[in-house]
Order: C-alpha cells, then sequence, then structure tokens
C-alpha cells in the first residue's frame, strides 16, 4: 500500500485540479467555435428581409474615359443577418462589390459599382443581379446615363 503525506496529496489534488479545467476549458472554447459557425450557416440558410433604398442610379452625362462609382444602398429589415453571396455585373466594363460581412439586422448595407466609360460612347444601361439570402430577392440593381463621346482630333 502506498503512503502519502498531506504535500503529497496536495500536490495530487492541484494537478488533478488544473487538468480537469483545462479540458474543461477547451470544451467551453470548441462549444462556442461551434455556436459561431451554427450561427453564420444558419445566416446563410434563414431568410431575411431586405428594403432596398437605392435600385437605380441615372448617372446623367459623362465623358467617354470617366469612372462613374455608386453605393447602392439597401438596409436589412428581418430578424436574421443578411448575407450577400455574389453580385453579377450584365458586361465587364460594371465591377460591383458585395459587402464582405453579414448585414445586421436593422443595419445599412453597400452595392459598389463602378462604371468605366471608355469605349462606350452612347447610351448606357448596366444592371447588378445580386444573390443573397433575403426573401423576395434583390430587384436587379440599375445603372443608367449618357456617355458622350470623344471629340475627333
Amino acid at each position: 500500500m502506498i503512503s502519502l503525506n498531506k504535500n503529497s496529496m496536495l500536490r495530487i489534488f492541484i494537478l488533478t485540479s488544473f487538468f480537469v479545467s483545462f479540458l474543461t476549458g477547451c470544451k467551453e472554447e470548441n462549444k462556442e467555435k461551434q455556436a459561431n459557425v451554427t450561427i453564420e450557416k444558419s445566416s446563410e440558410t434563414a431568410l431575411t428581409t431586405v428594403q432596398i433604398i437605392d435600385s437605380s442610379f441615372d448617372f446623367g452625362q459623362v465623358a467617354e474615359g470617366e469612372i462613374v462609382e455608386f453605393n447602392f444602398r439597401f438596409k436589412n429589415t428581418g430578424t436574421v443577418p443578411l448575407v450577400v453571396t455574389n453580385v453579377a455585373a450584365s458586361c465587364g466594363c460594371t465591377v460591383p462589390e458585395k459587402p464582405e460581412q453579414p448585414i445586421r439586422p436593422g443595419e445599412t448595407g453597400y452595392i459598389k459599382a463602378k462604371f468605366d466609360s471608355d469605349k462606350r460612347p452612347g447610351e448606357a444601361l448596366k444592371t447588378v443581379t445580386v444573390t443573397s439570402n433575403a426573401s423576395p430577392s434583390f430587384p436587379e440593381l440599375i445603372l443608367k446615363g449618357k456617355v458622350l463621346p470623344k471629340k475627333a482630333i
């Protein structure tokens, strides 16, 4: 039979307590990470509603070669985060940028669109299609105006 003195018993108790608290702490941290992943995944699949503040922008007249930029605004009016998964333009002359982070309920988000008018004289009508977890879906965002041709030299 092993005989333990008070110091040995205290060391064993402290080491055991440390080990148990370490394992418990890791388990709680893993639960927290799993909860965050679950929230992110549920945000992508749960539907929300959106209020479109700007669905079109008429930039008027610009000189050929100018770059037109506009931020289309929208507000998450639902109860779960709004996740914009993709934005696509109707042509390569327009480059849209989506928000990288989910838009929380009540917050306003932006989809930036840049139109390069170089070599595109005449009437311009460009659209941006948005894919998200909003229901009903985003309408097509419209960028329109007139590009004045460069003067012949």
